[in-house]
């Protein structure tokens, strides 16, 4: 699947279309994401901020995704755990980037070249439009590498 269809079905994926969340951008390699969660009327809490859900709502899938792709199909990719620190009100547009580096994944490959899983901790910041910050999310991402399915020797499959 391409980038630039996944961004547009997310932004027409119900619990994003009808929170104010948009994905502004991922990258047609999946290094990167940018999404922003718009202020509107039937999305602010009582104290007319954002709810804190929506919030985390907006970094959820993200480390996920891009890891998938950019790990490619010889990997499963899961997210594990997650948290969110409120640092403080959010008002109006706020937005939150990922970016997936090659030291990540190189570091994410060597941990799961023998077949065992790894667990990482991504962190991201949540920014209002003055750059300071609303929330920290932490998402933890389970990685384990596909046992191989290619013939041994002799023709028999791999164990």
């Amino acid at each position: 699947m391409k980038a630039s269809t996944l961004r547009h079905g997310m932004n027409l994926w119900p619990p994003f279309l009808f929170t104010g969340i948009h994905v502004a951008y991922i990258a047609p390699d999946w290094r990167h994401a940018r999404v922003e969660l718009r202020m509107r009327p039937w999305n602010r809490n009582y104290v007319r901020t954002h709810f804190g859900g929506s919030l985390f709502a907006m970094a959820d899938p993200f480390w996920m995704l891009l890891l998938m792709h950019r790990l490619g199909r010889d990997y499963y990719v899961w997210d594990q755990s997650g948290a969110i620190d409120f640092i403080k009100p959010g008002r109006g547009t706020v937005v939150t980037s990922f970016t997936v580096d090659d030291a990540i994944l190189e570091e994410i490959r060597a941990a799961t070249a023998d077949g065992g899983k790894y667990l990482h901790w991504f962190e991201n910041e949540v920014l209002d439009a003055d750059g300071e910050v609303v929330a920290r999310v932490r998402k933890q991402v389970y990685v384990r590498r596909k046992p191989d399915r290619r013939p041994a020797q002799g023709g028999a499959p791999a164990a």
